[in-house]
């Protein structure tokens, strides 16, 4: 930072002056009167004074220490067996030095530590081989780089986070395939000599046990095309759904398999596991935008400077990222005009544009109402006319009642970003802020429509109004197996999601490629221009339908194996809409921030499915003619029966685990943890700001020297003439 007098700063500012013929006698007599202006030298001046005026309190004095090189190498020299030399920033022939020191100490180990010494770096050579053999076996591997390549890195994220659904969708079919569909598969082929334990039914009214399944697709011939995509008819008896687990356990030879906390454990499993993927992806992200919180004048230095994405090799793509900098850089400038506007603003003018925003937000209160009410009402509808006989409407009639929801909620999810977007415009927001407002109010709507949806199907299964409704819990009538209907419910919106991106890609984004390459002549084509990919509108999509399978897999155990499936058909439309149909959006993300916020999507995606799941499991009567659960009242209550048959010990110890008096002292334990990360997160922080002070006082000294050369210059030029 200038303090030594044989730093490269001081050469360099010698070097300066003995152009301009100003001291001759620089580099004999370094300039240290003038260095000890240099703002950088003053702050360190001061923070150093302050240091040794605390040891001198403390009774502690500073160490002088040798120079970094020196340092460097007896580190290395001490320690070469477990110091790697790549990790040093060093020029080459430094690194070769310091490997002939290495392999001369290697002469005087002694065998056993030379031995160790090679199978340590033949171990981790082995490790670096398999990781690189393993980067060749990811999925799309080849297809994602090829998208990188053509598109940049803001649009390889969105297929690298669909590639990540994939493996997460496939992991959790894994999951309940092994824990809860292998024993009842190996039991019922006759694979292994184990049997089943039918549920008996006691202290359960025989009303409450009819279940009758619809048989009505053998009849025509579009009948079974009703019911592959609702889920009806010969579908509805099968491993796809809850009700055909009717059995309390798998028993083998040496052991009884206990199916109903196996199906209870299946679900929190998934749960948790991608809990704990989506938030361990997510910190890298997070770290990244901690770090990279910066100041406007950053921002801007930063998109001019180090904005441009380099794994773009096409031409078009090229030049649509100099339009997409022009266009940052186009909000920054109106994001600091509208700073200044708020500045500047009156008290008037606030109250305002307060108001105005108040009433616009009460709009999009209505509107998010009205779309609510409109699910509930189509469910209301759908759930009441659904037991019909297939005979008596036709095919169109018949699928547009079991689709109804779906519909609604399709056309709640298309409509409301329209309106979203033209409300936005009169709020007087800056560019950027209207964007995250937009996109977060349709993640609300996209995640909401479902969870009003699971409420709607709630309240109706436990509205009761008849005798046999008090006696089973439930409407028994309407819903002979709750949890089978909700299931199907859930396959539905799936199925119904894939056919909505398949139909819109062949006969609308197809269509207007055509009509915009081909008709270029005519205005209204040339107004209506390609189809974007719009990066924000397209993950909403695809965390719609995994909120979807979060929340159907406990009520249809094979719908993670649909949802990888499904997610494999978008990943290779997506593309070939990309490649053939559509043009990136000017408002591109960064690979960063879009990794994060995609999680971040995700996270929230989650937990609004983990809340009906609970409630579901916790609150309503389980079904008493289908399910593992027909002996339980709820879901939950397979856990208290399991650990009243564990010995007296194991229970004392699980109640006290879960009783206040372990609670409360666990509570603060975790409360102590946090408040240490958080406490090294702010240390962290404040590092980040001192090498943020550093740079900012690099470029005062940048700045004061360029000042004195300025003036030096007007001297110089003052005493020749």
């Amino acid at each position: 930072m200038g303090l030594e007098l044989n730093s490269p700063w001081a050469v360099d500012r010698c070097v300066i002056f003995e152009s301009l013929s100003l001291d001759s006698s620089c580099f004999s007599s370094p300039p240290v009167n003038f260095l000890q202006e240099l703002p950088s030298y003053r702050s360190i001046a001061r923070k150093r004074t302050t240091i040794l005026s605390r040891d001198k309190q403390s009774g502690t004095l500073l160490k002088p220490t040798d120079s970094y090189n020196f340092q460097l190498e007896g580190e290395l020299t001490e320690d070469l067996d477990s110091q790697s030399i790549r990790k040093y920033a060093l020029n080459i022939s430094e690194k070769r030095r310091l490997r002939d020191i290495q392999e001369t100490q290697m002469k005087y180990l002694s065998e056993w530590d030379q031995w160790k010494r090679y199978s340590s770096k033949s171990w981790k050579r082995f490790i670096e081989k398999a990781r690189e053999m393993t980067t060749h076996l990811e999925l799309w591997r080849e297809d994602i780089r090829s998208i990188e390549g053509k598109f940049g890195t803001g649009i390889q994220s969105y297929f690298s986070f669909l590639r990540f659904l994939v493996l997460l969708n496939l992991v959790i079919f894994l999951i309940i395939f092994m824990v809860v569909l292998l024993p009842v598969l190996l039991t019922r082929y006759k694979i292994t000599n184990s049997s089943f334990i039918l549920i008996p039914s006691q202290d359960v009214d025989i009303q409450c046990t009819v279940y009758p399944i619809s048989s009505s697709g053998l009849i025509y011939f579009y009948s079974y095309v009703i019911d592959l995509l609702s889920g009806t008819g010969f579908l509805e008896d099968t491993y796809l759904f809850y009700g055909h687990y009717t059995i309390d356990g798998v028993k083998f030879q040496n052991f009884t398999y206990d199916l109903p906390l196996a199906y209870l454990l299946s679900t929190i499993a998934y749960l948790a596991l991608s809990l704990v993927w989506i938030v361990k992806r997510s910190v890298e992200g997070f770290k990244i935008n901690l770090i990279r919180s910066e100041e406007h004048f950053q921002s801007y230095c930063n998109k001019v400077f180090a904005g441009w994405d380099f794994c773009i090799t096409n031409r078009s793509m090229a030049d649509l990222k100099h339009s997409s900098l022009r266009y940052e850089l186009r909000a920054d400038l109106e994001e600091e005009r509208i700073r200044q506007k708020i500045a500047e603003r009156t008290s008037e003018e606030t109250i305002r544009i307060y108001s105005l925003r108040l009433f616009l937000n009460c709009i999009v209160l209505a509107v998010l109402a009205a779309c609510f009410y409109a699910i509930y009402k189509a469910t209301i509808f759908s759930q009441e006319h659904m037991k019909k006989e297939i005979d008596k409407m036709v095919f169109g009639e018949n699928l547009l009642i079991l689709y109804l929801p779906s519909i609604v909620i399709t056309l709640a999810n298309f409509i409301t970003p329209i309106i979203f977007a033209k409300i936005i415009h009169y709020e007087d927001y800056s560019p950027g802020f209207e964007i995250r407002l937009t996109i977060l109010r349709c993640v609300f709507m996209r995640l909401a429509t479902i969870c009003v949806l699971v409420f709607t199907l709630g309240s109706k299964i436990t509205s009761c109004d008849n005798y046999l409704c008090e006696l089973c819990g439930y409407n028994q009538k309407l819903y002979p197996c709750w949890e089978t209907q909700v299931g199907q419910e859930m396959y539905k919106l799936m199925i119904f999601d894939l056919i909505i991106i398949l139909a819109v890609t062949l006969f609308v984004d197809f269509p207007r490629k055509i009509l915009v390459t081909y008709c270029s002549s005519w205005k209204l084509f040339q107004c209506w221009g390609e189809q974007e990919f719009a990066i924000p509108d397209n993950v909403l999509g695809i965390v719609y339908g995994q909120t979807i399978c979060w929340i159907g897999a406990f009520f249809s155990p094979l719908l993670p194996a649909i949802a990888t499936l499904k997610f494999i058909i978008i990943f290779y439309v997506k593309e070939i809409s990309l490649l053939y149909t559509c043009r990136p959006s000017p408002r591109q993300f960064r690979a960063s921030n879009s990794n994060f916020f995609f999680l971040l999507v995700l996270l929230i995606g989650l937990c609004l499915a983990i809340i009906p799941l609970t409630i579901s499991m916790a609150r309503i009567p389980s079904s008493k003619a289908c399910g593992p659960f027909t002996n339980f009242n709820t879901t939950w209550e397979v856990v208290p029966k399991t650990v009243s048959t564990f010995p007296n010990s194991l229970q004392t110890l699980v109640y006290g685990i879960t009783s206040e008096a372990f609670a409360v002292p666990f509570f603060m334990i975790i409360c102590l943890i946090m408040f240490y990360f958080i406490a090294l997160a702010g240390a962290h922080k404040r590092v980040v700001v001192q090498l943020r002070e550093q740079l900012n006082l690099e470029s005062r000294d940048k700045r004061y020297l360029i000042q004195k050369l300025t003036e030096a210059q007007r001297d110089l030029r003052n005493r020749l003439d």
